[in-house]
């Protein structure tokens, strides 16, 4: 699964989307006003990203597919109307994702390093999205095809070129 079809699952996330329009003529492109999700707030957004900075673990996230709702979002929403009309805040809300999207990545990182450096058979992989999920996958999968080949050759009696890549 790539990047795209994550973004395409986020897609089905229901939004609420209040029209504003007159009795004799509807008009919705445009005329309307996105309420985003009670997560999309500055306080809660700051609470989750000093939760996810402070704790060794991954946090819960409010939306399995927060950063690409909130880029959906916000971009939608600046395509339609100003997102100061639909969105208090944006750029804030905006910043602050990324700052929970990048403390997550990091983590992730730190955890697949030392997945590899002790050897480890299986992870857990608890409270992470698959956006998440996806970005590591192809540094993971290849990291750990490499191990494989390393351990496989080191064993005596294997013989080179007897196991195929995954």
């Amino acid at each position: 699964m790539d990047a795209s079809e994550v973004e395409f699952l986020a897609e089905k996330e229901t939004v609420k989307i209040i029209p504003n329009f007159s009795l004799d003529k509807i008009y919705l492109i445009g005329k309307c006003r996105i309420v985003p999700p009670a997560w999309m707030d500055v306080d809660k957004l700051e609470e989750m990203r000093d939760l996810e900075r402070k704790e060794d673990t991954f946090t819960p996230v409010p939306s399995p597919y927060y950063m690409e709702l909130t880029k959906l979002l916000l971009n939608l929403v600046m395509c339609l109307c100003s997102a100061s009309d639909n969105i208090p805040k944006a750029d804030e809300i905006r910043t602050l994702v990324k700052d929970i999207w990048d403390t997550r990545i990091a983590k992730l990182r730190l955890s697949a390093d030392s997945f590899i450096s002790q050897l480890e058979a299986h992870a857990k992989l608890d409270n992470l999205t698959l956006m998440e999920i996806n970005t590591i996958r192809v540094f993971l999968l290849d990291s750990l095809n490499c191990l494989y080949k390393l351990r496989s050759n080191q064993h005596p009696g294997s013989s080179k070129g007897q196991f195929a890549d995954f």
